[in-house]
């Protein structure tokens, strides 16, 4: 399916479950959005945002700056990073890609909060669902993110909406499939046995 036709189905999807589509941002709108938050969307997100704007509940309005809107976005940003760290502090959380455990905790905190500095930035998308920041790279994985109780909730962006919206189920997300953004998929696959 090409990405008109992707976008199209979107649209339906979002419409049948009543959510507005609002107008797409422009490519100057995009880079402002960036240089604000200090991300960068994936290709097949931004070019999803050039289409089209979802709005309504869950969804995030990235050229809305309003200070509770800008506040809102900043924080969702953080919040995986800070689900890490609020696991290092109080469930034990040590994984062996950060190598030797320090004894103190505010040293623990500090080696995993730089080491978190370094690895792709999760971008939201709708309510917990999060895609990787990996720049130049289209069909990264989408993830719910909860603290590190991180889940695929889509191979891509266009097999996440089918499944947020019930067009398909989580389940049968071809996993063998999902492309590997360093750290998060071994946080996902590997996380009973760190």
């Amino acid at each position: 399916m090409n990405r008109h036709l992707y976008y199209e189905h979107i649209k339906q999807v979002l419409h049948r479950n009543e959510y507005v589509i609002g107008k797409g941002m422009r490519e100057s709108e995009i880079a402002a959005t960036q240089d604000f938050y200090d991300i960068v969307f994936p290709p097949d997100l931004k070019n999803l945002l050039m289409s089209f704007m979802p709005i309504g509940e869950n969804f995030y309005e990235w050229n809305d700056y309003s200070p509770q809107n800008v506040e809102y976005i900043k924080s969702m940003l953080d919040r995986p990073i800070h689900g890490v760290l609020f696991d290092v502090e109080h469930n034990n959380l040590w994984l062996k890609a950060w190598g030797g455990k320090p004894n103190k905790l505010n040293r623990q905190i500090e080696h995993v909060r730089k080491y978190m500095e370094r690895v792709p930035k999760l971008i939201p998308i709708y309510a917990h669902r999060y895609i990787s920041s990996v720049p130049d790279e289209a069909g990264n994985p989408v993830y719910s993110v909860y603290q590190t109780d991180i889940i695929f909730y889509g191979k891509d962006i266009w097999d996440y909406f089918e499944v947020e919206f019930n067009e398909k189920d989580q389940q049968d997300i071809e996993f063998d499939k999902i492309k590997q953004i360093p750290f998060w998929h071994e946080l996902i696959t590997n996380i009973d046995k760190m």
